[in-house]
């Protein structure tokens, strides 16, 4: 029986684990993270919006915390007939062997920065109803978590990712995108001896604050363009010539890539925090739609 249990174990560490992280357990967490650093009165609007749940009609898809609201975006998807209208704001590819183009890939504000500033606008408004305002705070919060995913926003002609089979150290049958999804960022934010969801001091919270969606999508190009694909691929010069189909990335390359990730979840979480505070308070919006 011991040699059974310890056979299993061997074969359960070899399964690929679901892609959750950014899909569930770092979006979670940025949103423990913003809950952290706003107020208790923005916190009280915050669920007095969330009261509002029954009103969408997601019964599959709770709405109840605002841990609930970093989630849902993805959760409704579940649902294609009605929702699928969503599926491409929840990211915005430039290549990463051309220019960063800001004005790129998101026609009629369908990518994930045209649509944190459209939920921004629309949460700010209390002129609308609330069930309306909360639909708007749920993606806002989700798509702040994505836009700060590298793969969200670089791409090499392979959907961000998507198409290029990697193994993650010894664990095969993941994908770049997967990877970066799932158990690296998870690995960057696990560690209890330095936990992420804490309240940051106004220094931290300015080094790793500020900017704009567009700011936060040509981040994550830079990431993805400058370390994610050449320490994949082990070449300085992905763009050189076309990449191999797959890879793996090695104990060192995880290993290098878990501050990273975990700065990016970081920078998260604070950015939704003040983009809660701002869209709670009177004055101007901190988001603004740059001419196009």
């Amino acid at each position: 029986m011991k040699r059974l249990i310890a056979a299993l174990l061997v074969v359960l560490a070899l399964v690929p684990a679901p892609a959750s992280a950014w899909g569930f357990y770092a979006h979670r967490k940025t949103a423990e993270i913003a809950e952290a650093n706003v107020t208790p009165e923005v916190r009280a609007k915050i669920a007095r919006l969330l009261a509002q749940e029954k009103a969408l009609a997601t019964p599959g898809c709770p709405l109840k915390t605002l841990e609930d609201a970093s989630v849902w975006a993805d959760c409704i998807r579940g649902e294609g007939w009605r929702w699928g209208y969503t599926a491409a704001w929840h990211y915005r590819t430039a290549p990463i062997c051309q220019a960063f183009n800001p004005r790129a890939n998101c026609s009629g504000g369908n990518c994930v920065t045209g649509q944190i500033t459209r939920a921004y606008r629309m949460l700010a408004d209390e002129s609308l109803p609330a069930p309306i305002r909360l639909e708007a705070l749920a993606f806002m919060v989700h798509f702040a978590g994505d836009v700060h995913m590298p793969l969200h926003s670089g791409d090499n002609e392979d959907r961000g990712g998507n198409d290029r089979e990697a193994d993650y150290g010894i664990r095969p049958g993941y994908n770049l995108h997967s990877i970066w999804d799932g158990p690296l960022a998870e690995r960057a934010i696990s560690d209890p001896a330095d936990p992420v969801v804490r309240r940051y001091s106004p220094a931290e919270r300015a080094e790793l604050g500020g900017g704009t969606p567009d700011d936060w999508g040509r981040e994550s190009w830079e990431i993805a363009r400058s370390f994610v694909y050449p320490t994949a691929f082990d070449n300085d010069d992905v763009c050189a010539a076309p990449l191999p189909d797959k890879t793996a990335l090695s104990q060192e390359d995880i290993v290098r890539g878990v501050p990273i990730a975990k700065r990016r979840v970081q920078q998260a979480g604070l950015r939704i925090a003040d983009l809660l505070t701002s869209a709670f308070a009177p004055g101007p919006l901190v988001v603004e739609e740059r001419r196009r």
